[in-house]
């Protein structure tokens, strides 16, 4: 019954009838799901369909049932390509060439993604000015508006959220209580492939274009009794605006200025200058405006008169103070000759 599906499915695609093909590939996979034919031949609708995301899923699929189908990693390569994924698609054109009887097609997108590799790390050593609007352009609206169509019933089963850092976005989905070996998460350069597959139960996707590029060999996931936790190594330090490409511009992360110069210490030159003859003038008044009593406020008051008197009245007031404390210390007799 699946095979006769799948034959149904090969005359819908060569009457161009993709969608068709799609339903009825999906249908005999339902019946036989480990049959690498029948997502590489699924993956290869998707393709017509412009839906690269669900083909990658499908072609990552077939290889991990039959690591040996080559069509399936000319399909995986083929996907990556719209995708702009072209360091994946490479990888994964290198490994099916490697087993092909005849390497021609795969030779020619090989050297297609050399060609764009090239070019993306010309873009790399260009100023920061001319690259933002590279960085920041949407792909085609062919690929936008076209959205991984099965996912949309996969999301209300399965919720997900993300949040990032500096370096990593970390994406979380709500799977609870889901064996480690029905998940099955791939990455590519602009992509994430998320598949649950229970059996029994329908397939969740989640395999969005990423908002910004990551670095494949430095992102992983785990699974846990109540989620799944993707973590993906951003390939720049810039701001997501979503998870997916496309919905949003990316924000470059701000130079942290005011906040270096706010933390730098302040040395005495930072410091605010002082009126020392204010100061001065406030403690005066406040020794003017002091009530004192008994001795103090006589030396209070002789200090005063010395203060504000000429020098012939300081000399003779200066006089008169030593006299007086010789008398004092020596008593009368000194004065006296006694």
């Amino acid at each position: 019954m699946a095979k006769e599906l799948a034959d149904k499915a090969k005359e819908a695609f060569v009457d161009d009838d993709f969608d068709v093909a799609v339903d009825l590939y999906s249908k005999a996979i339902d019946l036989d799901p480990n049959c690498a034919e029948f997502f590489a031949d699924r993956a290869q609708a998707y393709i017509k369909l412009e839906s690269f995301t669900e083909a990658v899923a499908d072609a990552n699929k077939a290889i991990e049932l039959d690591p040996s189908l080559t069509k399936a990693y000319l399909r995986k390569g083929t996907a990556c390509m719209k995708l702009e994924e072209y360091r994946t698609a490479k990888t994964a054109l290198e490994k099916g060439a490697s087993m092909a009887r005849s390497e021609f097609k795969f030779k020619k997108l090989i050297d297609e993604c050399d060609f764009q590799i090239t070019e993306e790390e010309k873009d790399l050593v260009q100023p920061v000015p001319s690259t933002l609007p590279s960085s920041s352009t949407a792909p085609p609206v062919s690929e936008l508006d076209l959205t991984p169509a099965p996912a949309a019933p996969a999301k209300a089963k399965y919720r997900h959220e993300f949040y990032q850092k500096p370096e990593e976005v970390v994406v979380t989905v709500f799977a609870k209580g889901i064996p480690k070996q029905n998940v099955n998460i791939d990455f590519g350069e602009q992509i994430l492939s998320v598949v649950i597959d229970v059996p029994g139960e329908e397939a969740y996707y989640l395999q969005p274009r990423l908002f910004g590029k990551i670095i494949p060999d430095k992102c992983k996931y785990e699974v846990l009794s109540t989620k799944i936790e993707i973590r993906l190594a951003k390939a720049d330090i810039i701001t997501w605006a979503s998870l997916e490409h496309g919905k949003g511009p990316a924000v470059l992360p701000k130079p942290n200025i005011s906040s270096e110069v706010s933390q730098r210490p302040a040395y005495p030159s930072s410091k605010k200058v002082k009126d020392w003859d204010k100061l001065e003038a406030e403690v005066k008044k406040q020794e003017k405006d002091e009530k004192l009593e008994g001795d103090a406020a006589l030396n209070k008051f002789f200090r005063e008169i010395y203060q504000n008197a000429d020098e012939d009245t300081r000399r003779a007031m200066s006089k008169s103070f030593v006299s007086i404390y010789l008398y004092i210390l020596f008593g009368f007799s000194f004065f006296h000759g006694d």
